[in-house]
């Protein structure tokens, strides 16, 4: 006879799993100076790092030493000087390295040796396509030397890349890939364009959703080219606020990149690769539950809990019937925002009072994230 088995015992947020990535901003190591026509030295590329890295409201800085990295040897130079001195406890740092066995892929471990104890993600770019799975099995034994703690993201920029996405996934240390739409579309011969590539690509973009469901694991949207002028104030978090800002002083990229971030958070997307620090406020708006929604998802909770009818049963509220299905989102709702950093200390507590209350089969259908189940 089998029972039904239930968290009765956890008081530990770890059966959560860890924070997600989030909005990931790039951050140019070393840049190219366009007003002086020239790329910057160790000491100016220092002084903006201690200027801007260490300011940023993006949930991850991801520093690119790939593609969008022309100074590469500097710019490691620049990450061994200046990651043992970031202290900031949230913010996670994510290091974009080059492809697997290449030579600047060498340099790039050779790097991580020295600083593995500061960083959190490696990216790994163009990941399978040359050797398949055999990239993150090979890496994923190197960092055990080197920061056990750290995950992998594999990029998945081509379709061998997504075709092999059970495997690239199919290792603890993957626990979110990343869609990389350009290189993708690219390797497909698909005509994306700034305002519609979320459509332009969903088909690809729902096959590699499917595959990270089912094995548990989260998926970072794409990266947007399109600019805006001026950022959005970092008071405006409620629904109408933010559509307020948008309508009086939104401008055209404003509203496009919003638009894609909220469609990606409405898929489940856990992360989104920004360019731009104007882009932060709006992604994370998008991606994270406001202050309002978590109220509101507390409260169906509360009704649900008081009428018993977390497993079954229906109950009324502010005019919907709802029942275990909704009860579900409305739990999704609570986690996704822990995930994000923005639930306090006591709504998480509320989270995982509910959680005991339901099977570990049903934490599972709901919650696939966390780190014990």
């Amino acid at each position: 006879m089998y029972q039904t088995a239930y968290l009765t015992d956890v008081t530990d947020e770890a059966v959560l799993g860890d924070c997600w990535p989030g909005i990931q901003l790039y951050y140019p190591p070393v840049k190219y100076a366009p007003a002086l026509g020239v790329y910057e030295d160790l000491e100016a590329a220092s002084r903006r790092f201690r200027k801007h890295a260490l300011e940023t409201s993006a949930h991850t800085l991801l520093f690119d030493l790939e593609d969008g990295c022309r100074q590469k040897a500097l710019s490691r130079e620049l990450l061994i000087q200046e990651l043992p001195g970031f202290e900031r406890e949230d913010v996670q740092i994510a290091v974009r390295i080059n492809p697997f066995r290449t030579d600047e892929y060498e340099k790039d471990l050779h790097m991580l040796r020295k600083i593995g104890e500061h960083v959190d993600h490696i990216c790994l770019a163009k990941a399978g396509e040359s050797y398949g799975a055999a990239e993150i099995r090979d890496l994923s034994s190197w960092l055990t030397g080197v920061n056990g703690s750290i995950t992998i993201q594999p990029i998945i920029e081509h379709p061998k890349s997504l075709k092999l996405a059970p495997e690239l996934m199919d290792f603890p240390t993957v626990k979110h890939v990343v869609f990389g739409i350009h290189d993708f579309s690219k390797a497909m011969a698909i005509h994306i364009t700034p305002e519609h590539w979320t459509r332009e690509l969903r088909t690809f973009l729902n096959l590699l959703l499917l595959e990270a469901r089912i094995q548990g694991k989260g998926v970072i949207g794409g990266v947007e080219v399109l600019i805006n002028e001026h950022p959005m104030p970092e008071e405006f978090v409620e629904n109408h606020d933010v559509r307020r800002w948008l309508d009086l002083h939104g401008d055209k990229e404003s509203h496009v990149v919003y638009q894609h971030a909220c469609e990606e958070r409405a898929l489940g997307l856990t992360g989104k690769q920004v360019i731009h620090p104007n882009h932060i406020h709006l992604c994370k708006v998008a991606f994270t539950p406001s202050p309002a929604q978590i109220q509101r998802n507390i409260a169906i909770l509360h009704a649900a809990v008081d009428a018993d009818a977390l497993l079954g049963g229906a109950i009324r509220f502010e005019g919907e019937m709802l029942d275990p299905p909704m009860f579900g989102k409305a739990l999704q709702g609570l986690l996704r925002a822990r995930a994000l950093n923005a639930l306090g200390p006591e709504d998480t507590h509320f989270a995982l009072e509910v959680l005991k209350k339901l099977p570990v089969r049903v934490i599972r259908e709901n919650w696939p994230y966390g780190a014990l189940l």
